[in-house]
C-alpha cells in the first residue's frame, strides 16, 4: 500500500525538492525551485496526491486509470490530476506520475534556476 512516506522518500531522491505546509497543517506541498509539483492532504481518509503533467498525458492517464486518476481537485483540470495510488496503480506507475510532475514543474523554471538545481548535491 502506497502512502505519504513512499511519496516523500521518492521525491526527496530528486534534486532541489523541499516541502512545506502552505495553506494549513493538513496540506503538504512538495516543491522544486519553490514551485509546487505535488499536493496531498495529510488528514484525508484515503491517500491521494495532486500531480502535474502535460495536457495530453493528463487525459491519457485519466482514460487508462479511471478509478485511480481523476481531474485535479481544486486545481487546473488541464494540467493537474488527483491520483489515488491504492486504487489499482502499481508503484512503478505511481512513481512515474510523480517523476512527470517533478519534471513538468522543473521545466517551467528559469534556466538559471534549473542549472542551480542540477548542480546541487
Amino acid at each position: 500500500m502506497l502512502d505519504i512516506d513512499n511519496l516523500r522518500t521518492h521525491a526527496f531522491q530528486k534534486k532541489g525538492v523541499s516541502e512545506d505546509l502552505p495553506f494549513d497543517e493538513s496540506v503538504l506541498a512538495l516543491r522544486v525551485g519553490n514551485k509546487i509539483f505535488a499536493l496531498t492532504n495529510l488528514d484525508a481518509e484515503e491517500f491521494s496526491v495532486n500531480l502535474k503533467a502535460p495536457p495530453h498525458q493528463i487525459i491519457e492517464w485519466r482514460e487508462e486509470f479511471p478509478n485511480a486518476v481523476q481531474p485535479g481537485y481544486h486545481m487546473s483540470k488541464k494540467h493537474w490530476n488527483t491520483v489515488f495510488p491504492n486504487r489499482g496503480l502499481n508503484s512503478e506507475m505511481f512513481f512515474k506520475m510523480v517523476d512527470t510532475s517533478y519534471e513538468s514543474v522543473l521545466d517551467t523554471l528559469p534556466k538559471k534556476t534549473q542549472r542551480e538545481i542540477s548542480q546541487s548535491t
